[in-house]
C-alpha cells in the first residue's frame, strides 16, 4: 500500500463523529415545558453537556443555572434559523476537520458537537473520558450580534476558523505522542480536561503555546482572514497588540513558567477586569495571549510544521527561540 493510500485508510478509521444537536435543541423549544425539555435534552447528553457547561459556562448545580437555562430557552432564535437554511454547516465542518486531521496528523478519534450555547464561548475543546471533542455554538456565527443570546454575530464562513483552532487543542490533549503539559494533566485527571484544573497547574507557558499554535492552525485550514480574525480580535486591538509586543514579551517572561489560574485568565480569558490585567503600570489587552503564544511559537513551525509542534513541550519551544535569536 502507498503512504498516500496508508494515510487515507487511517483518516478513515479515525475519522471524527460530527453529532448535530441544533435540531434538537430548537425542537425542544416548542415543548409546552420548554425548561423541562431542556433538562431532558441534557440528560440524554449528560456526558459532553455537564463537561460543557463545568468548564464554560458554570456548574449545573449552581442556582444560576436556572436563571441560564431560562434564559436560553426563552431567546429569540430567528437568526439561527435563517442561518441553518442558508448554509450547509455539516458540510463545511466536515471539510475544515478533514484538512485538520491531515494537516495534524491526527492519531486519535475524536467528536464534533455543532449546538446551540448559552452565553459562552463561541467554540471550545474537551476531553471526556479519554475521548477528544470539539463544540461549535452556532449561535455566535450568524453574521449579526444577538443580544438575547449573547451571539457574537461572527460570519458563518469563520466556522471552519474555529473549527481547525479548536481541532490543534484537541490532538494536542490526546495525541500519545503528544509532550504537552496539558496531556499529562487530562491523563491525571481520569481522561477528562478540565479548564479550571489545567488553568492552575499547567504552566503559563504551555497556556501561550497551546493557544499559538491553534492560531498557526486556524490560519493553515482557513486561509483567507484578515489577521486580527484569527485571534478573535478586532482590527484595533491586532494594531495595538503589534504595538505592544516589546512590553508584552517583558512583562510576560517572569511569569510564563508560573502556573496559576490568575495568569491564565490574566492573559487569555475575556471579561477579566482591568485591574486584574494590570501589569508593571500599563493596562495588559484582553487576551494578550493569543498573540503572544503565536509570536512564541512562529520558529518552532516555520522549521518543523505544525504535525511536530502541535507535539511538542513547552520548553522545547523555548530552547528553539533562544537558538533562533542567537542567530539572528
Amino acid at each position: 500500500m502507498s503512504s498516500t493510500l496508508a494515510r487515507s485508510a487511517t483518516l478513515s478509521y479515525l475519522v471524527r463523529v460530527l453529532i448535530d444537536l441544533t435540531a434538537e435543541f430548537l425542537d425542544l423549544l416548542a415543548a409546552p415545558d420548554p425548561e423541562a425539555a431542556y433538562r431532558a435534552y441534557l440528560e440524554r447528553h449528560r456526558a459532553v453537556l455537564s463537561a460543557y457547561w463545568h468548564n464554560y459556562v458554570l456548574d449545573l448545580d449552581s442556582p444560576h443555572a436556572i436563571e441560564v437555562i431560562h434564559r436560553a430557552v426563552s431567546a429569540d432564535r430567528t437568526d439561527l434559523k435563517v442561518l441553518l437554511a442558508s448554509y450547509d454547516i455539516p458540510a463545511m465542518v466536515n471539510e475544515a476537520l478533514a484538512r485538520s486531521d491531515d494537516l495534524l496528523r491526527a492519531d486519535r478519534a475524536t467528536d464534533c458537537y455543532l449546538m446551540v450555547g448559552l452565553g459562552a464561548a463561541n467554540a471550545g475543546e474537551l476531553v471526556v473520558r479519554g475521548r477528544g471533542a470539539i463544540f461549535i455554538s452556532l449561535e455566535h456565527f450568524t453574521g449579526r450580534a444577538n443580544p438575547s443570546t449573547y451571539g457574537l454575530g461572527l460570519a458563518p464562513e469563520m466556522i471552519p476558523l474555529w473549527v481547525a483552532h479548536e481541532a490543534a487543542h484537541v490532538v494536542r490533549y490526546t495525541s500519545p505522542t503528544s509532550r504537552s503539559e496539558i496531556r499529562t494533566l487530562v491523563e491525571g485527571f481520569g481522561g477528562n480536561y478540565d479548564y479550571w484544573m489545567t488553568g492552575s497547574r499547567a504552566s503559563l507557558r504551555e497556556h501561550l503555546i497551546n493557544e499559538g499554535l491553534a492560531v498557526h492552525t486556524a490560519q493553515a485550514v482557513a486561509p483567507g482572514f484578515e489577521a486580527a480574525h484569527y485571534f478573535g480580535y478586532g482590527r484595533g486591538q491586532y494594531r495595538r497588540m503589534r504595538e505592544l509586543e516589546a512590553f508584552l514579551r517583558r512583562t510576560v517572561e517572569p511569569e510564563l513558567d508560573q502556573a496559576a489560574l490568575g495568569l491564565r485568565l490574566r492573559y487569555l480569558s475575556g471579561g477579566t477586569t482591568p485591574a486584574a490585567r494590570q501589569v508593571n503600570g500599563k493596562l495588559l489587552p484582553e487576551r494578550a495571549g493569543y498573540y503572544l503564544g503565536h509570536r512564541m511559537t512562529e520558529t518552532v513551525v516555520r522549521t518543523f510544521g505544525l504535525e511536530n509542534a502541535i507535539r511538542m513541550g513547552a520548553r522545547e519551544f523555548e530552547a528553539y527561540e533562544v537558538e533562533a535569536a542567537a542567530s539572528a
